[in-house]
């Protein structure tokens, strides 16, 4: 039976419900492609909505999922080598179970090819109500992940809500139930996007507090982007070239002059379908070459394998913790170093991803870091480093505005 959607009445923000602000005309925009085939209703009170997928009639599961979409306001323009934005949408839900609540979110900046719409329409299908227990995992995350192809954002919403609601259920955090140890969390790196010299600089000032930084290039003034940071300060950076360079005889020139600079690893410098410029980039490369965009799914190893010296996994990438947690494990059987990664994210997800920075080398977590409308607060920096939280589930609670 398909699943029943249910929007409430709700009288202001409630710690337990997320609403939705949006025009009925668009309501019904971002969910006619659900109409036809869920059965869906809704109620109304005036510019308010928010969705929920319950127990379908005639089950006895006690699984709630709902879901609503939000924009994220970014602090500065953000521009790498593909383009530049001011927001990015995200998709944030909730699993309940027996009156507890976990939490996720699906963030879709425009190269993943989600939005609002797609994430409405893939979760409106989901069907919690075959499964008598959260603590069923592998069996409601393999089904979610064969629902449809791709959606890998979406999916990581679900796995991400999951994950904290069985965390808060068995009282623990999840780097606990994975035995890890918190001690061993990378210092975190913070993003300086590409702008004029006298931006870049008051970026720099912003990242006091961090001691890495991960510096965009790949809009032909790397040099000058990089001579500005140097210009305040003689921290560690990391550089994402985010496909922007083409010629591999003047990226391995960049490479060398990017050492000089002080630079620890090029991410993603060339194109992610150009395998062979970039393998023999990384082979004579002083510095380590880590894909990004080339990289997202555990099948992707067949073909970073040789290419690459290691690999950014990220939630939004790869559908979630379950995922990301198998391939670290992966990449280490291949003698690959490994970097987690987020996109622009509330603390929501960026507190997942960092459940698992104590596996990695290096974290680039900083997502929340970047934007003026967290609803979540979750991990905290201190010196440059992660300290991650000792509540149970993925370790967030949630801001009131």
């Amino acid at each position: 039976m398909a699943a029943l959607f249910l929007l409430k009445i709700i009288h202001g923000i409630e710690d337990k419900h997320i609403i939705v602000m949006s025009s009925r005309r668009k309501f019904l925009s971002d969910c006619g492609v659900l109409a036809g085939g869920a059965g869906f209703s809704y109620l109304t009170l005036g510019n308010t909505y928010w969705h929920e997928i319950s127990k379908t009639k005639g089950k006895s599961s006690g699984l709630t999922l709902r879901f609503k979409p939000y924009d994220l306001h970014l602090k500065h323009v953000f521009t790498i080598a593909e383009g530049s934005r001011t927001s990015t949408p995200v998709m944030l839900t909730e699993i309940e179970f027996d009156n507890i609540i976990g939490y996720g979110e699906a963030s879709m900046p425009p190269y993943l090819g989600e939005s609002h719409e797609t994430a409405t329409a893939f979760l409106g299908r989901i069907d919690l109500a075959q499964f008598a227990s959260p603590f069923l995992m592998e069996d409601i995350l393999s089904y979610v992940d064969k629902l449809v192809p791709g959606n890998y954002a979406a999916k990581a919403s679900v796995d991400i809500a999951l994950h904290d609601l069985v965390g808060k259920l068995m009282k623990q955090p999840w780097y606990k139930i994975w035995g890890l140890n918190p001690a061993r969390t990378p210092d975190i790196s913070y993003t300086i996007g590409m702008d004029k010299p006298e931006v870049v600089r008051l970026k720099v000032k912003e990242a006091a507090p961090y001691k890495i930084l991960k510096v965009k290039l790949g809009k032909g003034n790397d040099k000058e982007m990089i001579e500005t940071v140097r210009s305040e300060t003689d921290k560690p950076i990391c550089v994402d070239i985010n496909q922007g360079w083409t010629d591999r005889s003047k990226a391995l020139e960049m490479a060398h002059w990017l050492k000089d600079m002080g630079v620890v690893f090029i991410e993603q410098p060339m194109s992610k379908d150009d395998f062979d410029n970039t393998a023999w980039l990384t082979q004579n490369s002083p510095l380590p070459i880590i894909a990004d965009e080339a990289f997202q799914t555990m099948g992707d190893f067949r073909k970073v394998q040789g290419v690459y010296s290691g690999v950014n996994i990220k939630l939004m990438k790869c559908g979630g913790l379950r995922s990301a947690y198998v391939m670290i494990k992966m990449a280490r059987a291949l003698d690959m170093k490994v970097m987690i990664g987020c996109m622009t994210e509330t603390s929501c997800a960026v507190t997942a991803a960092a459940q698992l920075s104590p596996l990695v080398d290096w974290a680039d977590l900083d997502g929340n870091l970047l934007i003026d409308n967290d609803i979540f607060k979750g991990i905290l920096i201190k010196d440059g480093k992660i300290v991650l939280p000792d509540a149970p589930g993925i370790g967030i609670s949630k801001n009131n505005i």
